[in-house]
């Protein structure tokens, strides 16, 4: 006997000839992410398992695993050789407190005469008579005792079921760059562009002393984060002062907020290309403010010369973005009253459906632009954020 934790796969099931490359990408990235973890990584029949770690550790484990993508599901599990005389004396000594049971079996080694159905019966049957106060209902259990035969002579018992992010391994859908400002939404769209297998570098804009140094260490901690669940998250910090002080002094105040996402995203596809990114990644959601219409995004759109800007947070309202931030520990830091550039010099009325020709026109307007998006660049700090899993 020994305890396990069952590690199942989600979409990789999907993949056919190619489902080998997924395996192991997710492989790694488990291996990756348990590498502090005095620890086993075994595979076996469609399923990876953790094996050889202390009792102490297990809860620390399994919530590292939670933030893998590709895990469909967990189970801590007990493993034994298949004999199913001995299969309830298990679990009768591993039974967590409930009246109310009932028995599931799979049942993968096809040399055993039984069904899984017999196999269920007769396992409930000895249980009952180990555990008279116990009863079996099988469409209300307090406990759903799961039994796992597999095809190598090895039994799995388990008691519960563990639902992870699924998706796919990172790594395994290119690599695209966050710009992320420190609000709610763009770690959001970081994390669900990750959940699809997309490796995430971050690009911040800092506006120092107009935005404070606090503000930079906020999303350098969005960016902890946000590593958790893709293992490292290069932060491309932006000196973006000079250029918004430029923007408030030639342009319209109407247009400084399109003039200014016109520069981010120009000077973001830069570094992506410099960083072999193959998109740009935004936490616009349409219609949610004034640089987030249609008319807004197709200005916007007109900087990135050579890279798509995936959105995929645009049909999403802010309460289901909320309850995602929640759920992924990035909205109490996002909440955090220090501003980004975004609310430095910001107008009054910003134009909600400009129209691309005066935007350029505005862009325009700009003496010395070009120097200074390549003083910004050159100047650009690298904060290397690294999880453990890579």
């Amino acid at each position: 006997m020994e305890k396990v934790i069952l590690i199942r796969f989600g979409e990789i099931f999907l993949k056919g000839k190619n489902k080998r490359f997924f395996e192991n990408l997710l492989e790694r990235n488990i291996k990756n992410a348990l590498s502090i973890y005095d620890c086993v990584i075994e595979k076996s029949h469609n399923r990876f398992y953790v094996a050889g770690y202390d009792n102490e550790i297990e809860d620390n484990i399994i919530q590292t695993l939670q933030k893998v993508f590709g895990i469909h599901s967990l189970s801590p599990a007990i493993k034994m050789h298949t004999d199913i005389d001995k299969i309830a004396d298990l679990i009768c000594d591993s039974l967590p407190v409930a009246q109310k049971f009932r028995v599931t079996v799979k049942r993968a080694d096809k040399t055993i005469n039984l069904t899984s159905t017999e196999i269920a019966s007769q396992i409930g049957g000895d249980i009952l008579v180990r555990k008279p106060d116990m009863v079996v209902d099988l469409h209300e259990p307090q406990l759903n005792i799961n039994v796992d035969i597999r095809e190598n002579k090895t039994t799995y018992i388990f008691f519960k079921n563990i639902k992870c992010f699924e998706g796919m391994p990172v790594g395994s859908s290119g690599k695209g760059l966050l710009l992320l400002s420190g609000g709610i939404d763009s770690p959001v769209a970081g994390f669900r562009m990750a959940k699809r297998g997309m490796q995430i570098n971050g690009i911040h804009f800092h506006s120092y002393p107009f935005t404070s140094i606090q503000a930079k260490e906020k999303v350098i901690e969005l960016g902890k984060i946000i590593s958790g669940y893709c293992g490292h998250f290069p932060l491309f910090v932006v000196p973006f002062t000079k250029i918004q002080q430029a923007i408030h002094q030639y342009c319209r105040e109407d247009f400084m907020i399109t003039v200014m996402r016109m520069i981010m995203v120009e000077i973001a596809e830069k570094i992506a290309i410099e960083q072999k990114c193959g998109a740009l990644i935004t936490g616009e959601s349409l219609g949610q403010v004034a640089s987030q219409t249609l008319e807004s995004l197709t200005v916007t759109n007109s900087r990135a010369k050579n890279l798509p800007i995936l959105r995929p947070l645009i049909d999403m309202d802010k309460t289901e973005i909320i309850k995602i931030s929640k759920e992924i520990d990035t909205f109490e830091t996002s909440i955090l009253p220090y501003e980004d550039c975004c609310t430095v010099f910001l107008p009054k009325n910003p134009i909600i459906k400009p129209k691309l020709s005066v935007a350029e026109a505005e862009y325009n307007k700009i003496v010395g632009l070009k120097e200074l998006i390549d003083d910004a660049i050159n100047n650009v700090e690298i904060v290397k954020i690294t999880n453990k899993r890579g």
